[in-house]
């Protein structure tokens, strides 16, 4: 037996039937009932934000013309699932929502962002080791959060640290290794500004992070910052392809598998922008078979969320960008069908690659329906990138708008809703 259909999607099933977009159901409504109904409070009730009142689920079952029994089930089914959520906070099998909010439990106990040693003005190997934990739970907030609410947070822990290493008295072997641990947040604050679209202030976290790893010693961290670097630099229009080259030079003595398929990732996805196809294969290919290895080195934590999915969802985005949507469309749909909405900006960037791509392939409702799924998790992310790369997207749709799934796609990426903050 089928679950019954929830309010949000009841609605726009049926609206889909009738043929209309949420602006022409907003009309209907508003004729029928003599009172102004917007375009957006149908959007809201078809996503879920906000449910029909009494009043209006009349309406809106006359104009659809079902019984409103139908509705008023939906609304009632709608209602005791979220009273049981409210019961269930926290708990059921949602691994990745336990992660999150053990995360910020973790957090709450420490912040605000000043490191405490707990021995004094006098650094050693553990306080290096607390500094390490408190930035690999910050890390974790990026999974969930876009830079601009997490880039203050970041900024204020590396100015803590810092000052806090900078004022300590400790061996030359600490103090190697709390630069390691400045390199580590600088790339982290950095990162999210990148995020927040702060490009200026972004490189020069980098440039910090890079300077802190040379200092540590480190050449994965500085390879590291690089390519950090050159990211940016293409998403500015400008790839570098020779930063990309010696943010691998420079680790490759001493990267892990991971770091390694990391740095051969963003360099395949230069390449990709400047026109290289053939470059970027190689360094796909690469990625994809070193991120296999085994190594009993352990991986540093900046990479945890390396894996076979991540390599072949940026082969994805190459093959699109390289307008191969033969190859793209298979790929990205198949790692996107298990990729969680819980990470809604990753996700969001990831789906209007596919949504180029089958709009190369000319399969303009599929690449419609795409972008709609893009917007809902784009909503309220504190990242202009997934905003961006919509509107993106929407560009190449508008010249066939005339389609009801377009036209309802284009629209719902006007809605305030996907708007990012910061």
């Amino acid at each position: 037996m089928h679950e019954p259909a929830g309010i949000g999607e009841l609605l726009r099933r049926l609206r889909r039937e009738a043929g209309r977009s949420q602006s022409e159901q907003a009309d209907v409504l508003s004729e029928r009932a003599g009172r102004a109904v917007t375009r957006n409070e149908v959007s809201r009730w078809e996503s879920g934000k906000r449910m029909p009142t009494p009043y209006w689920q009349q309406h809106c079952a006359d104009s659809f013309g079902v019984p409103v029994s139908i509705l008023k089930q939906a609304v009632a089914t709608a209602k005791a699932k979220r009273r049981l959520g409210r019961q269930e906070h926290h708990g059921g099998d949602d691994v990745q929502r336990r992660e999150f909010f053990g995360t910020m439990a973790g957090l709450a106990v420490s912040l605000p962002g000043a490191v405490r040693s707990g021995t004094g003005p006098r650094l050693g190997m553990g306080d290096v080791r607390t500094m390490l934990v408190r930035t690999a739970r910050l890390r974790r907030l990026d999974d969930y959060l876009g830079g601009a609410d997490t880039v203050h947070l970041y900024a204020t822990e590396l100015a803590a640290t810092t000052k806090l290493v900078r004022d300590a008295s400790c061996t030359a072997a600490v103090r190697k290794a709390c630069a390691a641990v400045i390199a580590e947040q600088a790339q982290l604050a950095g990162w999210a500004a990148f995020d927040a679209g702060m490009h200026d202030v972004a490189k020069r976290y980098h440039t910090t992070g890079f300077t802190a790893a040379r200092e540590a010693e480190d050449p994965v961290l500085a390879g590291n910052a690089l390519s950090f670097l050159a990211y940016q630099q293409v998403a500015v229009g400008k790839p570098d392809v020779e930063t990309d080259a010696a943010s691998y030079a420079t680790a490759e003595c001493r990267a892990t598998p991971k770091v390694r398929a990391l740095l051969l990732d963003r360099m395949a996805w230069t390449h990709a922008v400047a026109g290289q196809a053939d470059a970027a294969d190689r360094a796909l290919a690469e990625a994809a078979e070193v991120v296999r290895r085994q190594d009993d080195r352990p991986e540093p934590d900046w990479v945890f969320w390396v894996d076979e999915d991540e390599i072949k969802i940026m082969a994805g985005r190459c093959w699109t960008q390289l307008r191969r949507p033969l190859r793209a469309v298979p790929v990205l749909a198949d790692v996107l069908s298990r990729y969680g909405d819980t990470h809604a900006r990753d996700k969001a960037m990831y789906l209007t690659s596919l949504a180029h791509a089958y709009l190369d392939a000319r399969e303009v409702e599929q690449a419609a329906a795409v972008t709609e799924h893009a917007v809902r998790l784009a909503g309220g992310v504190g990242s202009v990138r997934p905003v961006e790369k919509i509107q993106e997207v929407v560009r190449r749709l508008k010249p066939h708008r005339s389609s009801p799934a377009v036209a309802e796609a284009i629209e719902s990426a006007a809605l305030p809703a996907a708007t990012p903050r910061g």
